[in-house]
C-alpha cells in the first residue's frame, strides 16, 4: 500500500485539481446525501461531529446545511486542508492522520469518513477504525463509504500529477468482522451500483455505533 508520505504528496500535488473535480460531487450522489442528511438529523447536538479525510470539504460543508453546528474536518494532506479553508473559511479544518489521531479519547460526538480508509491495507484499516473508536464517545456513531471489491489500483498519474499511490477495495464481510473486533455495533449496511459519474465499481455505506 501506498505510504502515508505518497498520500500527503499525491493530495498536496492535486488538492486544487481534486476541488475543482469534485466540489459539487454530492450534487449528482443521491443516495450519499439522503445518507449524510440522515446522519445529520441523527447526530446534530451531540457534541462535535468530525469528518475524516475530509478533502476540500464538501461533505462537512453539506453537514452543516443539514443542520450540524459542531464539526471539525480533518485531512493528512496540509494542501488540502489549505483549499478547504479557502473554499469554506467559516468552517473548522485541520489536519490529522486517521491513524494517529491527535485528540483524547472520548472527543467526538460523532464521525464520517466517506472514501477516507481507501489507502489502507488490512493493518492499517484495523487502526483507523480502532483509532475512530477511541476518539468517539460511547454510543457514538460513525458513518463511512468505501469501494467494493478485492482490488488494489495503483495509479502513476492522478488529476494531471505524477504519483505513487493504491486505492483498495474491500469485501463488506471483511469490514464487518474489522468493525466487530474494535468494538463497533453495525446499525446499517447499504450497498450500491456506481452512479454514471463515478469510477465504476460498487459502492458500499456502513452505518455503526461505538459499543
Amino acid at each position: 500500500m501506498a505510504s502515508q508520505k505518497n498520500i500527503i504528496d499525491c493530495y498536496n500535488k492535486t488538492a486544487t485539481g481534486y476541488a475543482d473535480k469534485f466540489i459539487h460531487e454530492l450534487e449528482h450522489k443521491h443516495l450519499d446525501r439522503i445518507l449524510l442528511k440522515a446522519f445529520a438529523s441523527e447526530n446534530q447536538g451531540k457534541e462535535k461531529l468530525i469528518d475524516l479525510g475530509c478533502g476540500p470539504g464538501q461533505s462537512t460543508n453539506y453537514l452543516v446545511g443539514c443542520g450540524v453546528k459542531d464539526i471539525l474536518g480533518v485531512d493528512i494532506s496540509p494542501g488540502m486542508i489549505k483549499v478547504a479553508k479557502n473554499i469554506y473559511p467559516q468552517l473548522a479544518f485541520e489536519t490529522a492522520d486517521m491513524l494517529k489521531l491527535q485528540y483524547p479519547d472520548r472527543s467526538f460526538g460523532s464521525a464520517i469518513a466517506f472514501y477516507s480508509i481507501v489507502h489502507f491495507d488490512n493493518d492499517q484499516l484495523y487502526t483507523a477504525f480502532k483509532e475512530i473508536r477511541r476518539v468517539l464517545k460511547p454510543g457514538g456513531q460513525f458513518l463511512f463509504s468505501y469501494h467494493i471489491g478485492n482490488t488494489l489500483l495503483h495509479l502513476d498519474e492522478f488529476l494531471e500529477q505524477q504519483v505513487d499511490i493504491d486505492f483498495c477495495f474491500f469485501e463488506p464481510t471483511k469490514i464487518v468482522a474489522l468493525l466487530a473486533t474494535n468494538g463497533f455495533d453495525i446499525l446499517d449496511a447499504v450497498e450500491r451500483e456506481p452512479y454514471a459519474e463515478e469510477y465504476p465499481s460498487r459502492r458500499a455505506y456502513t452505518w455503526v455505533k461505538a459499543c
